[in-house]
């Protein structure tokens, strides 16, 4: 099965393309430039893949939460290959990405939302693969949903915008946390794969990002 997969959620644009088991990835620091960059890194990877486009299988984007542009841009492309190739879709989540490259039987994938809050999902992993504790939502980090049990892993943005208060909100829960780890589209192929696998895929006319929050900024009066 060739998968590609491309996330452009935060300020980095990740690609990872499975060809026949191999994974070949790319990542650039892309600022706002995602749109720019994209495409031709598309046609890069598929190159070094030696693949064409209409041999590739199924397309896996991120689907947020993350960056409202960026979001849309990877919903936009994922679509607009996807229709043109007549191949399904399937949006991996970010945190869901983040918890996989993160290792540990407990990960909490926080990432930053700004405004002083933070997009927040709890797993576990049985058997190797990742069940969900608790579903993406966003809250304040000091309010943020109380976790069972101990022993768990921290990992995201959201660690190295507030992970004072994280800790104090999780006080003996957490016992590692890597605040530079972030969503790539590695994982995704990866998480993808498995979807496609279990006939997962969607029409590209039905892919949609995950917003989460419909704010996106404060108003004058709020700061």
């Amino acid at each position: 099965m060739n998968i590609l997969a491309f996330d452009t959620s935060n300020e980095y644009c990740s690609l990872a393309l499975s060809v026949g088991g191999a994974v070949h990835e790319r990542e650039v620091l892309a600022g706002q430039g995602h749109s720019e960059l994209i495409l031709s890194m598309i046609a890069d990877i598929l190159d070094e893949g030696g693949i064409s486009q209409s041999e590739l299988d199924g397309i896996a984007f991120g689907s947020g939460p993350g960056s409202f542009t960026g979001l849309r841009i990877a919903c936009g492309v994922a679509q607009g290959l996807a229709l043109g190739l007549g191949i399904p879709v399937v949006g991996v989540g970010t945190l869901y990405a983040l918890a996989e490259a993160m290792p540990g039987e407990r990960i909490l994938a926080c990432l930053d939302a700004r405004m002083g809050e933070i997009y927040h999902a709890a797993f576990e992993r049985v058997n190797g693969k990742l069940v969900v504790v608790m579903e993406p939502g966003l809250y304040s980090p000091l309010d943020a949903p109380q976790l069972p049990g101990t022993n768990w892993a921290g990992c995201g943005s959201g660690f190295a915008a507030h992970g004072d208060a994280l800790f104090q909100r999780y006080a003996g829960q957490i016992d590692v946390a890597d605040a530079a780890l972030r969503p790539h589209a590695r994982e995704m192929a990866k998480l993808a794969i498995a979807e496609f696998g279990a006939g997962n895929g969607i029409d590209a006319a039905l892919a949609a990002p995950l917003y989460i929050r419909n704010k996106v900024a404060l108003k004058e009066s709020e700061r």
